[in-house]
């Protein structure tokens, strides 16, 4: 009993674990909440297209020498809007304009990197996060940031959730579909930039995603599905950070294999949707043995099973 206290109480007795665990915890739900909005809008790409997008701007802040969560930010922000502005042309699908700005965006920023000698070793926390080395100051700066974009999402929710649902339904509705794309996508680029310390721009893409899908898997309920992608996020966050001190490990690797595990755990027994609470539900189905059964059990089954067409689909009107 005494090894387990020691092992959850050890940690905290460390400022750099407390900090840790706080911008971890913080990054876990933010990433939870805005990307439940991105698995829900089936746009997942963007989050990766976004962590690559800032490399131009770390890329020129390194350059010259200013801040480089700052020119990171300004980079993600300008990639995003123009993600926006050429998706509009419905010729092209979003993951299409996404792809072409995150390419040239990276081409973009190994071109001006280049032009600085010896910058691999200065932007090693930028790629793999560096979370256990955190200050104060990047305390403060993710949690002001973290409150102000929990604030945005709390405030838009309605309006991204009827955007996310049906694009054409909301722009007849007369909700400003091209400002609630800008929206989003901003809201992913700020969520994106305050991740890079906790997880670098590499796994980035883990933490805002995976919770997200875990969540899925979990609830046909909009409202309960925000509640649980923060949830595991944070969880997962807190738990790499244990495994991390305990075996001496990178943190940020550790964090995303967390919430990978949980990701295959949720896939293989959700209630509703996992793959081995289907199979095991289906082998008790009443009446397998004959056809009126089995193709009313079949009826059931898939009436069970249709979570798009259901809660989910009248969620914004709730």
């Amino acid at each position: 009993m005494s090894a387990v206290l020691d092992f959850l109480t050890g940690p905290w007795e460390h400022l750099f674990m407390r900090r840790a665990f706080a911008v971890a915890v913080l990054c876990g739900i933010v990433s939870g909440v805005v990307g439940a909005h991105v698995v829900l809008r089936g746009m997942a790409f963007i989050g990766d297209a976004v962590s690559h997008s800032v490399f131009p701007g770390v890329a020129i802040a390194f350059v010259f020498q200013f801040d480089l969560v700052l020119g990171g930010a300004v980079a993600g922000l300008l990639t995003a809007l123009a993600v926006a502005v050429f998706s509009q042309n419905r010729r092209l699908k979003e993951d299409t304009v996404i792809g072409v700005f995150f390419a040239g965006a990276f081409g973009l920023g190994i071109v001006v990197l280049s032009t600085a000698p010896g910058y691999s070793g200065s932007l090693e926390s930028f790629l793999f996060g560096q979370i256990l080395g955190i200050s104060d100051a990047d305390v403060v700066t993710v949690a002001v940031t973290s409150l102000l974009v929990l604030l945005t999402a709390g405030v838009m929710h309605r309006e991204l959730v009827t955007v996310g649902l049906d694009r054409e339904t909301a722009r007849a509705a007369g909700l400003p579909v091209f400002a609630l794309d800008i929206v989003l996508y901003a809201l992913v680029t700020v969520t994106v930039v305050i991740s890079l310390g906790a997880v670098g721009n590499i796994l980035v893409l883990a933490l805002l995603i995976t919770p997200a899908a875990c969540a899925r898997l979990l609830t046909d309920r909009i409202g309960v599905m925000m509640v649980l992608s923060p949830a595991v996020g944070a969880a997962s966050a807190v738990t790499g950070l244990y495994l991390s001190y305990a075996l001496n490990l990178a943190a940020g690797g550790l964090i995303v294999l967390v919430v990978t595990s949980v990701f295959i755990l949720c896939w293989l027994f959700a209630p509703r949707h996992g793959l081995l609470t289907a199979a095991h539900r289906r082998a008790r189905r009443p009446g397998r043995g004959t056809g009126s059964g089995t193709e009313r059990g079949s009826g059931a089954e898939d009436r069970s099973t249709a979570p798009e067409d259901t809660l989910i689909g009248r969620a914004p009107a709730g």
